[in-house]
Order: structure tokens, then C-alpha cells, then sequence
């Protein structure tokens, strides 16, 4: 059951908040009362306001003093205010409260009709946007417990997948059969993917809470690439991937997170390059400022997966060989060296992804927060 909604009535004359409060009671609704100014700022600070009315003079405090000083607190600044006066309509004082910070007026005696149907807008806005706070927390409860989950599921996947891993290698070397030694290899090839997965899933849960950080340190980017292409080609076949590079191909930046980048970009145009072209990685270094790596592969990603490409879980690019997060890491991690991924497709036969890494990291990268 919802809370009820609180209307703050600030009047220094009782029947004038009596009437008030006959005509706006309505299940759902509570009137809160205050007799000045100084009542209302204490009514303020412990109870949650969807809309003050408002006497504009009253001893003491009055209405514009009185909303000047809820528009300097943060937890009354958003509170709508609608002045009542039983003045004449004066332009000048009418600024003024417009300036204080109210949102509509009423004249005194004031029409039944109108107050509720002006009231009634304020309340059906409020319940709103509490409606839409509730299901807020809700999708950010859901978020952490989705993000524990894969962080924990990552965690305690990670023990048995070494196992399976030791016992297929410890079979592959044993035994003498030789579709005992595939079977092994096969093994060891799923092992190999799962923990990729794994990875890219705490990866995802890393990002979306904001807790990765750089370790920015000078490097060799050809080194990186180099280190890479060795790894990837050492389960398939030898010199597919083509490393090309010219300038000065240091720079500044995080090692492991840069490695990450390239291998899901090199083993993204593995798994949907034309298998029989082979992949060609590019590295310039001729720009003073920042080196630019091209990694690119024959074929062309159809368009309706364009706009998206870089988003997670796509299902256009998940497969059993895969949970489409490789791009989307790739390019958080990119985007926290201070470059962008762009890519090239369907102008040609070839895809091409591209990005620029500067040579110095910008200011506060190492404890740059990434976000979902």
C-alpha cells in the first residue's frame, strides 16, 4: 500500500486551513498544517512534501521569506509552491513570487473547483515520479544482485574448469590413442572458451559498477599485438594474422586491459572473418600525439547491426561460441584510454575496426569509473 501524499497548507488564520482541508480530504491525502512560517520549515525537515500552499502575508515569516529559504535547501528546493493572497493582483508582487519560486497563485476567497482541480495536477506529478523512483531502485536492486550473481557464478566456475583443464591435458599426454588425444584437445578447447566467457561476464559486472581501474604504464603496443596474434594463432592455423606496423609504437597505457581490446577485436574477425582471407592488424605510429590501430578482416557486418555493435548481449552476435560482449568491452576499455572504436563495413569486402590510443593517458584515467 502506497504512503499518503502530504500537502503542506501554511496560514496564520485556522479557518482559513480548515477550509482548505474540507476541500481537498480525500483518501490518499494528508494536509499538513502550519500556522507560520517558522512551524512550516519545521514540518519540512522531517516530513516528504508533494505541494505547499501558501499565505503570502503572515507575521514574522512571510510567504516569500518563506520560499526563498526552501529554495536554498536541497530536500525543499523542488517542492511546488502555489501562494495565496487575498491582495488585488499586483504585477510587482506577482514577480516576486514567481522570483521566490512558486508556481501558480490563487486569489482569496478562492474557487472550491479550482483549488482542487490545480491540487490535483501537483499530487497525480508526485505520485508519478514516486512510482517511477520505486521501480528505479528496483531495476538498481535487480542490477546487483544480476552483478553478484555473475561475479560469484565466475568466481566458483573458475576452480572446476581447472581441474577439467589439468585432467584433459594430463590425458592428452598420457595416452597413446589417438581420439583419446582429440577428445582431449577438444576438451581443452571448451575450457579455453568457457573461461573467456567468464571472464567477459565479471568483466561486465567490473564495468557496470565502476570499479575497474588503470594501471597505466609505458609499453610496446607491437609487442601487445605481437603477444596476442602468437596466442590466438597457437590453436589455429599459423599466419592468418597479418602484423604490419611503421613509427614509434610506445606509448603509455594499461597492458592487460589494452591486451583484452585486441584479442576480442581479433578474435571477433576470427570468428566472422572470411576464414579463408587473412587478418591484417596495422599499427601507425607516426603520429607524435597517439598511435592508431586498424585490425581488419574480409566480409561485411549486415546493417541492421550496425547501430548496436557496440552494445552487450547482442543477440544478433551471441552464439555458442560466444555471449556478444566482446566488442562492447572493447570499447569501455578504449573509450578509458581517451579514444573510440569506430568501425568500416560494407563500403568494401572488409570490415575494419579502428581506434586511437594516446601516448599520454588523459588527466584521472587511472582511477577512471566506466559505466554501463
Amino acid at each position: 500500500m502506497n504512503p499518503p501524499i502530504n500537502i503542506l497548507v501554511v496560514d496564520d488564520v485556522t479557518q482559513n486551513i480548515t477550509a482548505i482541508e474540507a476541500v481537498l480530504k480525500q483518501p490518499g491525502i494528508t494536509i499538513l498544517k502550519a500556522g507560520s512560517g517558522n512551524e512550516a520549515l519545521e514540518r519540512l525537515l522531517v516530513e516528504d512534501v508533494a505541494l505547499a500552499l501558501m499565505d503570502v502575508r503572515m507575521p514574522g515569516m512571510d510567504g516569500f521569506e518563506l520560499a526563498e529559504l526552501m529554495r536554498g535547501s536541497d530536500r525543499t528546493r523542488t517542492i511546488p509552491i502555489i501562494f495565496m493572497t487575498a491582495a488585488a493582483n499586483d504585477p510587482k508582487r506577482t514577480f516576486r513570487g514567481y522570483e521566490a519560486g512558486a508556481v501558480d497563485f490563487l486569489h482569496k476567497p478562492f474557487d472550491p473547483d479550482i483549488l482542487k482541480s490545480k491540487v490535483g495536477v501537483f499530487v497525480e506529478l508526485y505520485s508519478q515520479r514516486r512510482q517511477l523512483s520505486a521501480q528505479l531502485d528496483e531495476i538498481r536492486n535487480a542490477l546487483r544482485l544480476n552483478e553478484l550473481f555473475a561475479a560469484v557464478l565466475g568466481h566458483d566456475l573458475r576452480n572446476p574448469l581447472n581441474a577439467i583443464s589439468g585432467c584433459a591435458e594430463l590425458i592428452r599426454r598420457s595416452s597413446k590413442e589417438p581420439n583419446s588425444v582429440v577428445m582431449a584437445e577438444r576438451i581443452q578447447s571448451s575450457v579455453k572458451r568457457m573461461a573467456q566467457m567468464i571472464e567477459q561476464l565479471l568483466d561486465v559486472a567490473r564495468i557496470r559498477a565502476g570499479g575497474v581501474s588503470l594501471q597505466m604504464q609505458p609499453a610496446d603496443v607491437l609487442q601487445v599485438c605481437t603477444t596476442i596474434r602468437d596466442e590466438l594463432e597457437s590453436s589455429r592455423e599459423n599466419g592468418r594474422i597479418a602484423l604490419t606496423s611503421s613509427g614509434n609504437t610506445r606509448a603509455t597505457f594499461d597492458v592487460g586491459r589494452l591486451s583484452q581490446v585486441v584479442s576480442n577485436l581479433l578474435g571477433n574477425a576470427l570468428q566472422h572473418g572470411d576464414p579463408s582471407a587473412p587478418i591484417v592488424v596495422n599499427i601507425s605510429g607516426d603520429d607524435p600525439v597517439a598511435l592508431t590501430i586498424q585490425v581488419g578482416n574480409r566480409g561485411t557486418i549486415p546493417a541492421e547491426l550496425m547501430k548496436s555493435l557496440f552494445e552487450p548481449f547482442q543477440a544478433g552476435r551471441a552464439s555458442h561460441k560466444g555471449l556478444g560482449l566482446g566488442l562492447y568491452i572493447a570499447s569501455q576499455y578504449v573509450q578509458a584510454h581517451g579514444g573510440e572504436v569506430v568501425v568500416r563495413s560494407g563500403e568494401t569486402e572488409d570490415t575494419v575496426f579502428e581506434f586511437l590510443l594516446p601516448r599520454t593517458p588523459p588527466a584521472g584515467s587511472a582511477e577512471v569509473k566506466l559505466s554501463f
